[in-house]
């Protein structure tokens, strides 16, 4: 038994509090974090472990959330497999695509010890800090969310160039898949092994295929990644970004939580997740600029159709927005941790 509530949560055991953390919970409608941004660019901030563990402490000092989720960033790992990153105010993540056989089969396996040190010093730092206190998440992209950022080039509103990829050359797009599926789970693998007492996997964009390519491009992938994992004991999460039509495959995933966002029904996804996973989710982050008021209601109506049993961890159901006054994200957690059935 763990003494952590997210821990047990995950398990789908009986806790004291329903626990919740927050996506991008250390982030810019902080001031405190927007303070740290100022004196450096986001990758390196990412990059340096000493700026990484203070910002991924914010919220557990400001907000009391019931767990840290490790300052990073999904696009982390695609660096050194060969693929140029850079961030660019107003514009997001720019990088290099690999769009052809040459650039793609070019990519390589990563070292995480020797390519990413920072990721993994940040979390053993962090440990020392958080111990006793709440625990630790890790995470990665799933493999088809890597993909498409890589493919793109960037953030796209078309798809067309992943899209492209996925139903004019499906052997190669299996390739990438299975190249980044690798590299997924050596990633998170490392991070276990540093320290980490929960891992998620973003699918971020897995919910822009139809049924059949989401099987065979995102799920498949996804599942030869948590095959791989040595989990140690630890939980592992999978969230699954406007994908709620595919919920009939999520029973059949060998993870422990399912993360969903607030397009689904959460009292369908705990009737038909409940008696193996826990659930994750899902309110809509944009209630956050209604009163503290509404924001109790909202999250207290929330936790009644989730339903009493074990196994539910509240969390917005995709990332907190910049412009979300950081008092309503304090009011969320008040109401959360103050809810009685």
């Amino acid at each position: 038994m763990s003494k952590y509530p997210y821990i047990e949560a995950c398990y789908r055991r009986p806790v004291p509090h329903t626990p919740i953390w927050i996506m991008r919970q250390a982030g810019r409608y902080m001031p405190q974090y927007q303070a740290v941004r100022g004196e450096v660019d986001f990758l390196t901030l990412c990059k340096t472990p000493e700026l990484a563990t203070e910002v991924t402490l914010l919220p557990i000092e400001l907000l009391n959330v019931d767990a840290a989720i490790l300052f990073s960033d999904i696009l982390i790992p695609l660096e050194p497999m060969g693929i140029p990153v850079a961030f660019e105010d107003k514009v997001g993540p720019v990088l290099g695509a690999v769009r052809d056989e040459k650039e793609i089969r070019a990519l390589r396996a990563i070292e995480p010890e020797e390519d990413v040190p920072f990721v993994l010093e940040a979390i053993r730092m962090l440990r020392s800090e958080l111990e006793g206190r709440v625990p630790l998440i890790g995470f990665s992209g799933a493999p088809f969310t890597l993909a498409t950022y890589g493919v793109e080039g960037g953030t796209t509103k078309s798809f067309h160039h992943i899209k492209g990829l996925v139903y004019s050359r499906p052997e190669l797009a299996d390739e990438l898949m299975d190249k980044l599926a690798d590299v997924v789970a050596s990633y998170l693998n490392a991070q276990i092994n540093a320290g980490a007492q929960a891992v998620q996997i973003f699918d971020t964009w897995g919910g822009i295929l139809a049924d059949s390519e989401y099987v065979r491009f995102a799920l498949n992938p996804t599942k030869k990644v948590i095959s791989k994992l040595d989990r140690k004991g630890v939980p592992v999460i999978y969230y699954l970004n406007n994908g709620s039509y595919l919920s009939h495959h999520m029973g059949d995933l060998d993870v422990d939580v399912i993360g969903i966002d607030w397009r689904q029904d959460i009292s369908l996804a705990r009737k038909s997740l409940g008696q193996f996973k826990a659930v994750q989710g899902n309110l809509d982050p944009t209630v956050l600029f209604a009163s503290p008021d509404q924001i109790r209601k909202r999250a207290h109506r929330l936790m009644d159709e989730a339903g009493p049993e074990p196994g539910h961890i509240f969390n917005l159901g995709h990332g907190i927005l910049p412009q979300t006054p950081m008092e309503n994200a304090i009011a969320l957690v008040e109401a959360v941790h103050e809810y009685k059935r």
